[in-house]
This record gives C-alpha cells, sequence and structure tokens, in this order.
C-alpha cells in the first residue's frame, strides 16, 4: 500500500474555517509574513501554515478567505479532489511556486483535523516511527568573513550548516570553513529565478565550493556549458531543491540524484509529496527536508515529516530562534527529541 493510500480515506468533517495572520521583523527592508489555515470540525482543530512569501498576497485570507466552500463531510482524498476547483488567488501569483504554498496549507490543516478526529497520529497512521531529527542551521551572508558562523558555534558548539556562497566568497573564506569542518550543504541558489536570493552561474565560484568542500551536497547549481564542466566530476553530490515539486520534476532531472531536498510546502499536495517520499525510498535516493522560514505550525510539522521520513539526513529544519538575533542559548540542538503529539499533524 502506497503511503498516501494510508491516509486519502480518512474521514474528514469541516464545520468552520479560520485564518490568522503571523508577521515578524527579520529587518528593516524585510518583514516575513505567513498565514495560519484553521481547519475546525467535530470538536478538533487542523492547522497549516501558507508560507507564500509576497506579503501582499496574505491579505487575500481577510476577503476571500471566508467564502470558501470547505464546510462539509469529505476524506482526505475527496478534500484534495474539491480543492482543485477553487481558486486560492484572486489573480496569478507573483511566483507559480506559490499556488503550490497555499495549496499545502490548506492539505496539511486538512490532515490535522483528519487525523485528530480518527484519534489517531500522523505516524501511526503511515505506519512509521517518529525518530530524534537531525538539522543543520541555514546560514547566508555578505562578505569575507566566517564570524557569524563562529558566533552561532560558540553560543552552540556542534551545530552543523548549510551554508550560501555568494559571489564576494574568497578561497580564504572557504578555507576557514573548511577547517571548522561544519559544512554539510553548499547551496548554490542557481535554480532561482525573479527572487532577492538568485545566484547566476559562476564556475569559478562554483570551483571553489566543490574543491574547499570535497564532502558536502552541493544544492541547486546552474548548469551552464561552463559550470557542468567544473561540476561533472562531482555529481554524485548534485542534489536539487527549488526545481521539484513532483515526482515527474525528479524524473526529469539531467541525471539521477543520489539525494534531493523534499520540501513539503513546494509539492502543494498530500499525495505529490507522499508519492516522492515513495519513489525516492523504492530507488534509494536518500532525502533530506527543508523549510520556508516558517513561523508558526508549519516549522513542526517539516520537523514531524524528516522525523518520519528521514531523520538521519542533513535536515533544513533547524527550530526558528537560529535565524534571529540575538541568539537564544537555550535553543534546543541537534538531533531533536522526537515530539510528535498524540493525535493530528503537530510536533511540540
Amino acid at each position: 500500500m502506497s503511503t498516501y493510500a494510508r491516509l486519502a480515506e480518512l474521514p474528514l468533517t469541516i464545520d468552520g474555517v479560520e485564518f490568522e495572520r503571523l508577521e515578524q521583523e527579520i529587518s528593516r527592508e524585510f518583514t516575513r509574513v505567513t498565514t495560519l489555515v484553521r481547519l475546525r470540525g467535530a470538536g478538533e482543530e487542523g492547522v497549516g501554515e501558507d508560507v507564500t512569501y509576497n506579503g501582499a498576497d496574505h491579505e487575500w485570507f481577510a476577503t476571500h478567505g471566508p467564502a470558501l466552500p470547505l464546510v462539509g463531510e469529505s476524506t482526505i482524498d475527496s478534500f484534495s479532489t474539491r480543492l482543485d476547483g477553487i481558486e486560492l488567488f484572486p489573480d496569478p501569483p507573483g511566483m507559480a511556486a506559490f499556488l503550490d504554498y497555499r495549496r499545502w496549507a490548506f492539505e496539511s490543516a486538512a490532515l490535522d483535523l483528519a487525523l485528530r478526529q480518527a484519534g489517531t497520529s500522523l505516524a501511526e497512521a503511515v505506519g512509521r516511527p517518529a525518530q530524534p531529527v537531525r538539522f543543520v542551521v541555514s546560514m547566508r551572508w555578505e562578505g569575507p568573513s566566517a564570524d557569524p558562523v563562529r558566533r552561532l558555534l560558540d553560543a552552540h558548539p556542534g551545530t552543523r550548516f548549510k551554508v550560501d556562497p555568494v559571489a564576494d566568497w574568497t578561497p580564504d573564506l572557504v578555507a576557514d570553513l573548511a577547517e571548522l569542518d561544519i559544512v554539510d550543504t553548499a547551496d548554490l541558489k542557481g535554480q532561482y529565478e525573479g527572487t532577492v536570493v538568485d545566484n547566476p552561474a559562476d564556475p569559478v565560484l562554483y570551483r571553489l565550493v566543490a574543491e574547499g568542500f570535497p564532502n558536502a551536497w552541493l544544492e541547486d547549481p546552474a548548469l551552464t556549458e561552463e559550470t557542468d564542466a567544473v561540476l561533472e566530476p562531482h555529481r554524485d553530490r548534485i542534489t536539487w531543491d527549488a526545481p521539484i515539486h513532483s515526482v515527474e520534476d525528479i524524473e526529469g532531472l539531467p541525471f539521477p540524484p543520489r539525494t534531493i531536498n523534499i520540501k513539503p510546502s513546494r509539492f502543494g499536495t498530500l499525495r505529490r509529496l507522499f508519492a516522492a517520499y515513495d519513489y525516492c525510498a523504492d530507488r534509494g535516493i536518500q532525502m533530506y527536508g527543508g523549510g520556508q522560514f516558517e513561523l508558526g505550525v508549519g516549522r513542526g510539522q517539516i520537523q514531524y515529516l524528516a522525523s518520519v521520513f528521514h531523520p538521519d539526513t542533513p535536515n533544513d529544519v533547524a527550530p526558528g530562534g537560529y535565524n534571529l538575533s540575538p541568539l537564544d542559548p537555550d535553543l534546543p540542538e541537534s538531533p531533536l527529541a522526537p515530539a510528535a503529539a498524540a493525535t493530528g499533524f503537530r510536533w511540540g
């Protein structure tokens, strides 16, 4: 039985819907906005989180959300089918990926609610135990110094990292980081277009990173004739994130991957997400998880999925406090202890 089949026929009763806007100022230039989707029914509540990055798109919930035709009896699968016919954006979003992010909020909330109504947990429903979750801390910074990493290590020795190399990285910086031996993944961000993190193809940077971190995964390179020649000897370390929204996307990669970043919100639907878990497991493709700067329940949900499907890999699912300043010295360290709730799709 497929993993999705274990969940598809869970009964689901929705009596009401509410939305809660979350905000966190990250800098003077950027305030992170997300929206919690709360589905209620039969005395229970299920919650998901819309991680769409454009703050203005979250205004939609105030005017359009309450009118969505979601109330009624269904199953997880028939609820998803109903969502196929519902417009979740008034206009085409700024990025096509936002459609998946918003869809994930409703599907994850429905799963949480259906599991609670059934009196069971995600781990029990899929027949897999929740296990301690190994995580890395994702960091991006400008400048030639490793001081941002050292400051975090001072507070939390033993932390592992996913770093975002950029054009001004120098050989000395890479050598400093290599000496610290703390980099599990180097995210080249070459698969993004039209975002603040776009990182154009750069064969010089790619060679510096690939040779400087010989044991790190190399995520999302932009493959051109020049960069492909640089990375060809390192193909067994290349992994992908931004292009992956379905099994078909995995099959369409330029060469079969040894590992892949599974970000649940990129898949949009539960069916596509669990199909990817099964596909990778059947073919021996290692998986690790990633998030979208969640502010609420979504962070715990990606930690839960990592705990169940890929607990021992470099999961980019660190507690949100690792991205804040000043750094809390009491943050939980890797690995996270299992914290699956007795019922539902909740962590902690």
